[in-house]
């Protein structure tokens, strides 16, 4: 009885991090006697789990440094691609900065620094022009592109650089054309290029930080982002300030900044490629779609009149089907995407033949007008005013079937062929109705994709020069063929199937990021 009255009483309390890593450990001991638990006292002893007893450690000022320049909690706050696009965005931004030093001072040769003819004024009414055209084509530029900054974000994050870069080299030419209307256009090039970096760099630069963002923390992330970008320039200017005083002669100046550029695009392309974007742009639909049609045993992609060679079950999300499809993840995805591709284009991905098929092109949320002008273009179709602003249209397609076979779907498509092709391709166009899901839009990608597929593998198309070519005959062949393949997707839910593979894949079937320009949305009555 008396060894328990003098026994200890401990209890042990852990301190961790944004990251859940332990940073000290507290012990509570006391004696368990009637008198110590009355008056609660005891003993704390401190275990800090961060302190290293060797006197020139370097882990306390990487802890610091890392609180101070990475966003709290990493690396579980932010995404596994990270780091490698953070470090090869810091080099490239080194580069830059120096190669801008050398720019600047040739605009400061250019507008007649050291120069004693040269007048303020004349420099001043310059920057206005630069500056006057820069934020005209910041507005174009927005106005043109807007949409497609955020689903097409590495694109435009490279194309950003590359925009900056060439202003730098018309920066570098402007001394040495002669003063006057040359130079101006030279300088006003210039800062249009500039403008252009701004809208692309920031826009794209948005979505990447939104992508890399894990707990919601897209706001202290962008500010820890500008801590290292200050850090860079500051460095940059540093060393390019030794740079600029020492490489002074034309020849040197010009091997200096190439060499800058070079090494700046190289960096840059090497941090958008590490990006693994989980948002299914057109680009990485084609890609993740391809391996699942191509793994999907049970689709007969070589049968003009494709169908499922079995019955399905009744529910693809918790049958068989899954584990036996090919599903890319977005690592695997990004090992392959190309940064600039043809935008709207239909390519397949042979994983089994290790080849990219180009299919034809496709867009999606178009507006009847362009809907029935392909239309015309392909069947030869006519159309004609009737008075008080009608216009009558002759269409050679069958309007009233697809309407029916698409009564459940959210979109409709139909497939013309590409003229002039020396091989048949094939142009889908894609209406989409009011409502309609950023799951719907995939599932109308998807299909345009599977039937283009089909129609090139099938003997459809005839020679561009045969007048049967666009006959209501091969309408009807082509619709027959987007029946099947719509028949294929619904059939035991497998298209819901595939929507249930992608997110278990890792891909976010909820961000729309086909769309590139502003969508019209339809409805029938």
């Amino acid at each position: 009885m008396g060894s328990n009255a003098n026994s200890e009483a401990r209890l042990t309390i852990q301190e961790t991090d944004e990251a859940d890593n332990p940073t000290v450990t507290y012990i509570f001991s006391g004696q368990d006697t009637q008198k110590s638990a009355s008056s609660g006292g005891g003993r704390v002893d401190i275990l800090s789990t961060t302190s290293d007893p060797s006197l020139w450690s370097t882990k306390p000022l990487i802890a610091y440094l890392s609180d101070v320049f990475l966003p709290s909690g990493y690396p579980q706050s932010v995404s596994d691609d990270y780091l490698p696009y953070q470090i090869f965005d810091s080099l490239q931004a080194f580069c830059s900065s120096i190669a801008g030093l050398l720019s600047s001072r040739a605009v400061l040769q250019g507008v007649g620094v050291g120069n004693a003819d040269a007048s303020p004024t004349s420099a001043l009414l310059l920057h206005i022009l630069q500056d006057t055209s820069g934020r005209i084509a910041t507005i174009l530029f927005a106005h043109r592109v807007g949409t497609a900054l955020e689903p097409e974000c590495k694109t435009y994050r490279l194309a950003a650089d590359v925009f900056n870069d060439f202003a730098m080299i018309l920066d570098c030419l402007s001394p040495m054309v002669p003063a006057g209307f040359m130079r101006v256009s030279i300088l006003s090039a210039a800062g249009v290029l500039r403008a252009l970096c701004g809208v692309a760099g920031g826009s794209s630069k948005a979505s990447l930080s939104a992508h890399f963002a894990k707990w919601g923390n897209l706001a202290e992330l962008n500010a820890k982002d500008s801590s290292q970008e200050t850090v860079i320039s500051l460095v940059g200017m540093l060393v390019g300030s030794v740079v600029v005083s020492h490489v002074t002669r034309f020849t040197t100046t010009w091997i200096a900044l190439l060499t800058l550029l070079a090494l700046h695009l190289s960096l840059n392309y090497a941090a958008v490629r590490s990006v693994q974007m989980t948002s299914l742009n057109r680009q990485r639909a084609n890609i993740v779609l391809s391996a699942l049609f191509e793994s999907d045993t049970d689709i007969d992609l070589t049968d003009k009149s494709i169908k499922s060679k079995t019955e399905p079950s009744s529910d693809m999300n918790t049958s068989k089907y899954p584990q036996a499809w090919k599903v890319l993840t977005p690592a695997q995805v990004a090992s392959q995407e190309r940064i600039f591709h043809r935008g709207g284009a239909l390519q397949w991905t042979s994983l089994s033949r290790n080849t990219k098929t180009y299919l034809g092109s496709a867009e999606i949320g178009i507006s009847l007008d362009i809907f029935f002008k392909h239309a015309r273009r392909y069947t030869h179709s006519t159309s004609s005013t009737i008075g008080g602003g009608s216009t009558s249209i002759q269409i050679a397609l069958p309007i009233q079937q697809l309407t029916t076979l698409f009564a459940n779907e959210s979109y409709i498509l139909f497939l013309f062929p590409s003229l002039g092709a020396s091989s048949p391709k094939w142009h889908a166009s894609i209406l989409l109705k009011r409502g309609c899901t950023v799951t719907a839009q995939l599932k109308g990608w998807a299909h345009a994709l599977l039937a283009a597929r089909v129609l090139c593998e099938s003997s459809i198309l005839l020679s561009s020069s045969s007048k049967d070519t666009h006959s209501p005959q091969t309408s009807q062949d082509v619709f027959d063929v987007v029946a099947s393949v719509l028949d294929v997707l619904n059939r035991g839910e497998r298209f819901g199937g595939y929507v249930a593979a992608l997110k278990r894949a890792g891909w976010d079937v909820d961000v729309g990021a086909l769309e590139t320009r502003g969508g019209r949305r339809v409805s029938f009555e």
